[in-house]
């Protein structure tokens, strides 16, 4: 199950966002009319620019299976606490969170995640995450579907590192 949402208030700061992040994963899994078919033991979460949050999440509920920060920004860097497996995508041309000053700091940072994926995608910007694409959904996916529902087989779409025509950095930890 996928559920999206929007944040209380457009300048909403990262802690505020994961705040609001897991309170609608809180409400997914214990009140809402779905909570039966919902299993709390493979929960991940994703996010965009002050969705950085979502590391903020990531580093508050170890209980999580991923977290997927796109061109994260925040202030304050948590990435040392974080124990999910953790993906984080920035864009070449991104101004408001360069990849310099926060993506990758954010994935150096992952010291204690036992997996962990920087991908910086070619001739994009900020807003490359507002719309649909094939790179960031072909790898998200297979994030996903490796470390939520433990299935091996996506493997092979992740290591041995692709040589992807679309990315100017792909950092990951193999053999997964």
């Amino acid at each position: 199950m996928v559920m999206t949402l929007n944040t209380n208030a457009l300048w909403d700061f990262p802690a505020d966002r994961s705040r609001q992040q897991l309170a609608a994963l809180t409400y997914l899994t214990a009140q809402s009319t779905v909570k039966n078919r919902i299993d709390p033991g493979r929960l991940a979460l994703m996010g965009w620019s002050m969705g950085g949050g979502s590391l903020q999440s990531a580093a508050s509920t170890p209980s999580l299976k991923a977290a997927i920060p796109l061109a994260p920004w925040d202030l304050s860097d948590v990435s040392s606490r974080i124990t999910v497996p953790t993906m984080i995508f920035g864009a070449d041309g991104d101004t408001v969170a360069s990849v310099d000053d926060f993506a990758l700091p954010f994935y150096n940072g992952l010291v204690s995640a036992p997996d962990k994926s920087l991908i910086v995608l070619k001739d994009t910007d900020h807003f490359t995450f507002t719309d649909p694409n094939t790179t960031i959904a072909q790898y998200s996916v297979s994030w996903l579907k490796r470390f939520v529902d433990n299935d091996t087989r996506y493997d092979q779409f992740l290591c041995p590192t692709p040589n992807d025509p679309n990315t100017v950095v792909f950092q990951i930890t193999c053999p997964l």
